[in-house]
């Protein structure tokens, strides 16, 4: 049975990092980590990717937070004038419901 290995985030930034170095090969870093030397491409190549990401988190999540709250406020208003014309209607008479006339 061939399973695949499972490493945690901790252990593949260690790694990238040791590749971003540059003070050993990838074949050196393969045979110290155990790892094949493909994967740790990919990490560094991800971590490279994402770096800058990791500096501008707090003020993108506080935009797109902003964003969410208008969304669902503009939802809620949407809704209750949905829920306020159904209501209204006569002819819609739903079982344990009052009409508020």
């Amino acid at each position: 049975m061939n399973r695949r290995s499972r490493y945690s985030a901790e252990f593949k930034a260690k790694v990238a990092l040791a590749a971003l170095s540059g003070s050993r090969t990838l074949a050196e870093l393969a045979s110290e980590y155990k790892v094949h030397p493909s994967q740790i491409c990919n990490w560094k190549q991800a971590l490279l990717e994402n770096a800058p990401n990791l500096f501008g988190k707090g003020k993108r999540k506080e935009v797109d937070h902003e964003a969410e709250v208008a969304e669902l406020h503009r939802v809620i208003g949407k809704l209750k004038a949905e829920n306020d014309f159904l209501s209204n209607l006569p002819a819609l008479n739903l079982t344990g419901r009052r009409n508020k006339k």
